[in-house]
């Protein structure tokens, strides 16, 4: 009896997920009847306190299962959290997103990072279907074009030919990246030429890259590799003969990889690109790049400083590679140990041979704010931090980037022409990263606009509260004004992103067959859609969307694959506007921004601040003055005041409000200019004068939710509401 009653005591695994209360006792009944024996007593009492163990685990874990199985119904937490301080970004869930394109092959995966992914975000919203599928990429070179352009004839072509080339791809991309050592690169093709050395397949795979950059920048066409983008068959070439698994690689392996991976992005394969510098990132930390190495093992301060930039240019395509499609970046600042990039003596050896070390700095630095970026709002980690938290510690870190910008990096505003090109390409750059950070947040303000223009039937939320997930007729939707600050945000980003593409293709300036330029249009073209539904926004911004759709539509034609991809998709996007803006008309609602006049909540201080040390706006039932504006859209609420002045209740009928989109002040009835709404309207003017970089973060609301502590985010907003049913609107992985 003892032993058996000892054997069943031994059974109890440490997986099993709960044993009840009355199975306990049951349990120590069994065994107080047994003779205390062999100190069964003590026995007991270990099993009694493992049991306790257990159970405590298995609740837990229990609460991770569960959070993890309602990946359609909400967004998750971490089991610490239970109060919504480990919520996520709303537009992800714990699962995955894979679309089935082609039976055949494994479903893709779909970055939550990606602009498609966020495009197939809106269209849902605007269509009201969460199962309408992702439009694939399939404006790409495919490997049977890659395999029959490296069947014809690549030869090196004649010395003078072959120097045009190489000049012509230093000064497009060999300014932009640090790619080469640029003199010794051109003095290196002179001597190939002058000693007849073709066979050496390092060099022919590095040369053949470059010639492939100089044909896409100089050329319009190449008709006989039946390719859409010129230079594809020097690429193929190169491709063909460069080592992929080298037991030993060289620096000039590792440059290859990298104008490889650079002009897959020409041929839209993104997917190419992020593998080869994946490669080349593998590779480099093989022969130690990511760590100094000795001066006494390499003397040359060229070879030296070469070696660092080349470890950072293989840094910066890993993290902007990798926020292009949602993908973790392959290694952590943790385990980079190499000097940033430095300015070598005499400074003009350094101007002919490497990159701008302020610039590369600069790169560097944004790189990793984007690689956070991705690392925190994008991916499905746990936090304790809410997710306004750490948008603020991103938005922070990009705000001291800007205000420590040297000052020959930053733009001149009055002639953007004569700012360098590597310098648009850096503002660019950090105007997408800010666009990643807030675009969630501008989604989530266009769907509680939604909901209260479309005034469903009352419905309680989550909270047992009126909030973004309970309305009616007459009732208000909170809005905090963190959400609208982060939306304004958003807004300037893509306004300011347009406003550069735009000048630069007016001017002649912007490459045919480039990557970037296409992308970054269509990222900052979905947020000026989504600007023309809000009160913060404008409608003149549909008319920059029609602008990035019709300037997406003439780089296709001139055979751009990347414009080719984002002008479809962006056209779907048109034809979801069409159809939304048609149904609201037949229902007989406003549109969002005209949805319900913006009301102070009543919950807020006379600071301005609600009961979470952050501005709560509230928007009110359907007013019949709206209805009546001659332009609906035109009503807006004076948000670029300080947080600290109270915004006054009697807001001005829409008549009243000037159609310039001069915004009234509440505390003084008398307009103050808004930064330019109407400044961006297209063709009238330009649009890039007058405005600058930091200027949103120079805003008061800006500066507001920046100062706010960690404590006042960590308290329960109003945006977290929509955190909670965000997953059922727009996560669907069926299909």
């Amino acid at each position: 009896m003892t032993s058996t009653a000892v054997e069943d005591a031994t059974r109890i695994k440490p997986n099993v997920p709960e044993i009840s209360r009355a199975a306990n006792v049951a349990l120590s009944d069994s065994l107080m009847n047994v003779p205390m024996l062999l100190g069964i007593a003590s026995y007991l009492d270990q099993i009694l306190a493992e049991n306790q163990r257990l159970k405590e685990r298995s609740i837990t874990s229990a609460q991770v299962t569960e959070t993890n199985d309602a990946a359609q119904s909400g967004p998750s937490r971490t089991a610490d959290a239970p109060d919504g301080t480990g919520i996520q970004n709303p537009l992800i869930g714990d699962r995955a997103w894979f679309h089935r394109y082609d039976p055949s092959s494994p479903p893709i995966y779909i970055g939550e990072a990606a602009c498609s992914a966020f495009a197939t975000r809106f269209r849902r919203f605007l269509s009201g279907n969460s199962a309408m599928p992702h439009i694939p990429r399939t404006q790409y070179e495919r490997e049977e074009t890659i395999a029959a352009a490296n069947e014809s004839d690549i030869q090196w072509p004649s010395l003078h030919h072959a120097r045009l080339l190489v000049r012509i791809a230093i000064h497009q991309i060999g300014h932009l990246y640090h790619l080469m050592i640029r003199k010794s690169t051109l003095d290196k093709l002179e001597e190939i030429y002058q000693t007849q050395d073709f066979d050496s397949a390092a060099n022919k795979c590095k040369f053949f890259a470059l010639f492939a950059f100089g044909q896409a920048y100089s050329i319009r066409s190449e008709p006989n590799s039946g390719s859409r983008v010129p230079g594809t068959s020097y690429f193929a070439r190169s491709m063909a003969l460069v080592q992929i698994l080298p037991e030993r690689t060289s620096i000039t392996h590792l440059e290859t990889l990298l104008l490889l991976s650079l002009f897959s992005y020409y041929l839209n394969r993104r997917h190419s690109a992020y593998v080869l510098i994946g490669n080349a990132m593998r590779m480099s930390l093989t022969i130690g790049l990511n760590h100094n190495i000795p001066e006494s093992q390499i003397i040359d301060p060229v070879e030296r400083q070469h070696r660092i930039q080349i470890w950072w240019t293989i840094y910066i395509f890993d993290r902007m590679w990798g926020s292009k499609m949602g993908l973790p970046m392959q290694i952590l600042d943790e385990d980079i140990h190499v000097d940033m990039p430095s300015t070598i003596s005499p400074r003009s050896r350094h101007e002919e041979e490497l990159s701008d070390s302020d610039y590369m700095t600069a790169n560097i630095k944004l790189a990793r704010i984007v690689g956070e970026t991705i690392t925190k709002l994008y991916s499905r980690r746990k936090y304790q931090e809410t997710f306004l938290q750490r948008v603020q510690k991103i938005l922070k870190a990009l705000k001291y980037w800007v205000e420590t910008l040297p000052e020959s990096l930053r733009l001149n505003m009055e002639d953007l022409e004569s700012s360098k090109k590597p310098i648009v390409s850096l503002h660019l750059s950090f105007n997408q990263c800010v666009i990643l950070t807030t675009r969630p947040t501008l989604l989530h303000l266009l769907m509680t606009l939604s909901k209260k223009s479309k005034r469903r039937p009352n419905t309680t939320n989550n909270t047992g509260g009126t909030g973004a997930g309970a309305e009616s007729e007459g009732e208000e939707v909170s809005v905090s004004q963190p959400v609208l600050t982060l939306s304004e945000a958003c807004i300037h980003a893509a306004r300011h992103s347009h406003s550069m593409i735009l000048t630069r293709w007016i001017n002649g300036s912007m490459p045919t067959f480039g990557y970037f330029h296409a992308h970054y249009l269509f990222s900052s073209a979905l947020i000026l859609a989504m600007s023309s539904f809000v009160p913060i926004g404008s409608p003149t911004d549909m008319t920059g969307f029609d602008s990035a759709l019709d300037l997406l539509r003439s780089m296709t034609e001139n055979g751009n694959l990347a414009a080719a991809e984002f002008y479809h998709n962006l056209e779907q996007v048109k034809v979801c506007l069409a159809a939304y803006r048609g149904g609201r008309r037949g229902e007989g609602s406003a549109d969002l921004a005209t949805g319900g006049a913006v009301a102070p909540n009543t919950n807020a201080n006379a600071s301005g601040n609600a009961h979470s040390g952050v501005g709560v706006l509230a928007l009110s039932g359907p007013s019949s003055d709206l209805a009546t504006a001659t332009t609906p859209f035109l009503n807006a609420l004076p948000l670029n005041q300080p947080t600290s002045t109270s915004v006054s209740a009697s807001i001005p009928p829409p008549s009243l409000i000037p159609t310039s989109h001069d915004i009234l002040d509440s505390s003084t009835t008398q307009p103050v200019h808004s930064h330019g709404i109407d400044a961006y309207t297209y063709p009238l003017r330009d649009t890039v004068s007058g405005y600058t970089t930091e200027m949103a973060f120079l805003e008061p609301t800006m500066q507001d939710f920046l100062a706010q502590s960690d404590i006042d985010l960590g308290l329960l907003h109003p945006v977290d509401t929509f955190f909670n049913e965000a997953e059922n609107l727009y996560t669907c992985h069926e299909f």
